[in-house]
């Protein structure tokens, strides 16, 4: 069959070649997370609880930036279809500057307003402590997260994923083997846990620097970028700040509606909340392969290859979460035992473990969705879509405690979230650019 053949198969050897390795990036990534919860969740109830306030208040902290990964990639990806190296090493550059500027600001925010942020949150007096410290230490850490999303968005955009994949599994084996070091052999606990994150993203923070700065074809010069390097990742970045502010807002506020339900809720939230997280990260590598893909497409003025492009990916992102809830429902009796021993965590775990589960195909195919319009450059009516599911989400979130729905209330506010976003990106399919 001919590159223009009728058939939307032609796309899949690309699509693999792209989603393979961003799949290992994307899944190894959260790992940060699942180690720092699988080793402390053998500290107590309490001491995860602690790490799942602080995370959530630390995650949502620098991925209102993610536009740096994300608004990079398809900037990228139009400049070197168009030929174009010097106007992409720009962009690279620009965001670079961005992100170090900025993390360094959020770092000392999140740091000095620690104890009011998690109060806020509900910690209570048993984890405030733990969770303080933990999330401080990580603070120190954010400039180098934001400096590796760059690193991703500037690599995908060069249809390059196997160097993402290779940088993250490499800081991520350095977290690996100092969380068992710092938490137990030297007896710091959650502190520890804090240490080897922040450890290892600042190693691999150094890492994508050095490829990126070696890069002939990022073509990098250490010039100001310009006005017209700057200007687009502005406008992208406040539309994906909204959108990722909203999205992560609505999460945050679920786990601290789950941390009011109780210490044994909120720490089963936790691990299904990574657990969720982890999956969510493993599907959005065919969204990564549909950034780049479409993006190449639309540079280069191909319209409706763009589209075909896309409705494969859909097809793709649908199986690939029926495979997910199929493998979440075979390990069902096992998962929960793999990181915590506390009965009552079980018990909350188990409770809400269906919805875990049966989500997956419908994220499948948000998660493309979401990858397919930022390709292009759809960022305005992205915010708009993830805020009306947001705004759906916290209404019922606030029912919960009111009501005594308990913990599953709070996972039937996150279904509500994911079916509001599915509406507005089928919408967005159906009637958007790639239909004209």
């Amino acid at each position: 069959m001919t590159a223009r053949g009728p058939s939307t198969r032609r796309h899949d050897r690309e699509i693999l070649r792209l989603a393979v390795p961003a799949l290992g990036a994307l899944a190894v990534d959260p790992l940060v997370s699942l180690v720092d919860t699988a080793f402390v969740g053998r500290l107590g109830a309490e001491a995860l609880a602690a790490v799942a306030l602080a995370g959530a208040v630390f995650a949502i902290s620098f991925a209102l930036f993610n536009f740096l990964e994300y608004g990079v990639t398809p900037y990228v990806a139009a400049a070197l279809a168009a030929g174009n190296r010097r106007r992409a090493g720009r962009f690279v550059l620009g965001a670079l500057i961005v992100g170090v500027g900025a993390g360094t600001v959020v770092a000392v925010a999140v740091a000095g307003a620690a104890v009011w942020i998690l109060r806020t949150l509900g910690a209570g007096p048993e984890v405030i402590d733990a969770a303080v410290s933990y999330l401080r230490i990580r603070a120190v850490a954010l400039p180098a997260v934001m400096v590796a999303m760059v690193g991703h968005g500037a690599f995908r955009g060069a249809q390059d994923t196997r160097t993402p994949m290779v940088v993250t599994a490499g800081f991520n084996l350095v977290n690996v083997l100092a969380d068992p070091l710092l938490i137990f052999g030297l007896g710091m606990g959650v502190v520890g846990a804090a240490v080897a994150t922040a450890v290892a993203q600042v190693f691999g923070a150094a890492w994508f620097l050095l490829l990126m700065v070696r890069s002939e074809v990022l073509s990098i010069r250490w010039v100001w970028p310009g006005r017209d390097a700057l200007a687009p990742l502005w406008g992208a970045g406040r539309a994906l700040v909204v959108r990722t502010g909203a999205l992560l807002a609505t999460l945050t506020i679920a786990t601290a509606v789950a941390a009011r339900v109780g210490t044994a809720a909120v720490a089963a939230h936790q691990i299904a909340m990574q657990l969720w997280l982890f999956l969510a990260l493993s599907l959005d590598a065919l969204a990564i392969a549909g950034q780049a893909m479409v993006a190449k497409a639309l540079g280069e003025g191909a319209r409706s290859e763009a589209k075909s492009i896309a409705d494969r990916l859909l097809l793709f992102g649908g199986a690939a979460g029926t495979v997910l809830t199929v493998a979440l429902l075979a390990v069902r009796p096992w998962l929960g035992g793999w990181f915590t021993t506390d009965a009552g965590v079980l018990s909350a775990f188990a409770a809400i473990y269906g919805f875990l589960a049966l989500m997956q195909p419908l994220n499948g195919l948000v998660f493309v969705w979401d990858g397919v319009a930022i390709g292009a450059e759809a960022y305005g009516f992205l915010a708009v879509g993830t805020v009306a599911a947001g705004i759906v989400a916290v209404g019922l979130l606030a029912l919960v405690i009111p009501l005594g729905l308990g913990l599953a209330g709070v996972w039937w506010a996150i279904v509500a979230m994911m079916v509001v976003r599915a509406v507005f990106l089928a919408w967005w399919h159906v009637h958007g650019p790639l239909a004209s």
